[in-house]
């Protein structure tokens, strides 16, 4: 699980790095990289978390798949945001691992 947790890490940094809207090929080169994630995100889901630390790369992978969640401070997301946003800082916390894929997470509580 942690093989994958750091696959995941690597793809991110790499979309994140290569993020260049004017870029012609951009949408494409997106969508590439996109698709080559998705074998690692399936991994993630389909392997069982057998420790605190396996269990923070999931709460990282459901971070990322409902990332919208923190796109407002948490008193003005809906009830089922909150839920979902809390559980996984809360497993993320306890894992050690930080929620956010961004290279310096800001707190909106």
């Amino acid at each position: 699980m942690i093989v994958l947790g750091k696959q995941l890490e690597e793809a991110l940094a790499k979309i994140r790095a290569s993020h260049d809207p004017a870029s012609p090929d951009h949408l494409h080169r997106l969508e590439t990289m996109l698709a080559d994630l998705a074998p690692v995100e399936q991994a993630i889901m389909g392997t069982p978390a057998r420790t605190i630390a396996g269990l923070g790369v999931k709460a990282r992978h459901a971070a990322y798949v409902v990332s919208e969640y923190w796109d407002a401070p948490l008193d003005q997301t809906d009830w089922h945001a909150r839920a979902i946003r809390s559980l996984i800082e809360a497993v993320c916390e306890v894992a050690s691992v930080p929620y956010s894929f961004e290279p310096n997470p800001t707190e909106q509580n």
